[in-house]
């Protein structure tokens, strides 16, 4: 081998021993600011309206159960110039009376199509097949900021035959994608002020500090500041026109992600348990054994002499057993990883109300590092 390829063959051999090394190497996780934080008055409101829904057939509501869906198309009947004679009840089965909601987003201008979402308010069977009358949307001020109107798009079916009943989804609430049209444009606070405000979908100094950090590297010192532990104040630029590219290269800004707090979440409603990362536990034993209760109950027939009056009574004979298992003591190695804490809990052979108990008395004792919160 000549001397000239000799430094060649020794790099590459290099970058070869190299490359496994990188290939393996873990890569900090980093999160944008928008996924992390939202710019103050810069939100969705919610819309409501009351509507109907004609076209049905024959599974809208019984007028005898829900008076208002005919009082309701009795209304709409006579601003159309339609007066239905006193005392008369119609008997109108493809009507149902709806409550539709909407989500007005951000800026949003008179003219914008958005979706609509529309559910039953009386006891109408199905709205499918339906076509929603229009329908006046209101936020909470009571202005009016949208229409809502079209066909339903009901993503379920039914039959029912002899007195047998399938029903596949749904069927009393729908969509109506586009179904609005806007009306009216939320005012908001955005470009009226020199400063714009960042706010944290949780609270973490930590995470502030790094918010305010970041864009200060990106766009100069004083750009951004943060006041608490959820709030970032930011400093626009003079001009409004270059506001919106400003935003959107701060929005797009990456941070490190910060470790979150220890946590674990009890829901008390599904018996669900969920860990997070940074949970761990010290070292500790414990004991864990099942209590069972079972109630039998069992048929007994009392039968009277033949020359006698008595009459046969039957009674019920129950039988109550209480078993306890012995439950062996365990004793759990301190875990600094996730997966070592979830083995750990899983030799306890405990289901998750058990499992509840366990955690609470492990934090009682100081072996377990974490929050505990039942949702």
């Amino acid at each position: 081998m000549s001397n000239a390829r000799a430094p060649q063959l020794y790099a590459a051999l290099a970058i070869a021993a190299l490359l496994p090394a990188l290939w393996w190497a873990p890569e900090a996780q980093a999160v944008r600011i928008k996924e992390i934080a939202q710019v103050q008055g810069v939100r969705a409101n919610q819309l409501m309206g009351y509507g109907l829904v004609v076209g049905l057939d024959g599974t809208g509501d019984q007028t005898a159960q829900t008076p208002f869906t005919q009082q309701s198309l009795n209304a709409m009947l006579q601003q159309m110039g339609i007066t239905v004679p006193a005392g008369v009840t119609m008997q109108v089965k493809n009507v149902a009376a709806v409550l539709v909601t909407a989500t007005l987003p951000p800026f949003a201008q008179p003219g914008q199509q958005m979706d609509v979402n529309v559910s039953s308010l009386g006891n109408a069977k199905s709205l499918r097949g339906g076509t929603l009358i229009a329908t006046p949307l209101k936020g909470a001020d009571g202005q009016i900021y949208a229409l809502a109107q079209g066909n339903l798009v009901i993503s379920g079916a039914g039959a029912s035959a002899g007195g047998s009943k399938v029903t596949v989804n749904h069927l009393s609430a729908g969509r109506i994608p586009d179904g609005a049209t806007v009306e009216r444009a939320v005012p908001s606070p955005w470009g009226q002020s020199s400063t714009a405000q960042l706010d944290l979908r949780a609270d973490d100094f930590n995470t502030a500090r790094e918010v305010a950090n970041a864009i200060n590297k990106a766009k100069g010192a004083g750009t951004a500041e943060a006041l608490d532990g959820r709030m970032v104040q930011v400093k626009l630029p003079s001009q409004p026109g270059e506001r919106v590219a400003f935003m959107a290269d701060i929005e797009n800004l990456n941070i490190d992600k910060a470790k979150p707090a220890a946590r674990i979440i009890f829901n008390a409603r599904t018996g669900s348990v969920v860990i997070n990362e940074a949970v761990t536990i010290g070292p500790c034993a414990v004991a864990h054994g099942n209590l069972s209760v079972t109630i039998s109950s069992t048929p007994v027939i009392s039968q009277p002499n033949a020359l006698s009056n008595g009459q046969t009574v039957q009674a019920e004979k129950a039988d109550i057993k209480i078993n306890q298992e012995p439950g062996a003591l365990i004793q759990l190695p301190a875990g600094t990883k996730l997966t070592d804490v979830v083995k750990a809990l899983n030799a306890l052979g405990a289901n998750p109300q058990d499992l509840l108990a366990i955690l609470q008395a492990m934090k009682a004792a100081g072996a377990l590092q974490a929050d505990l919160e039942v949702i």
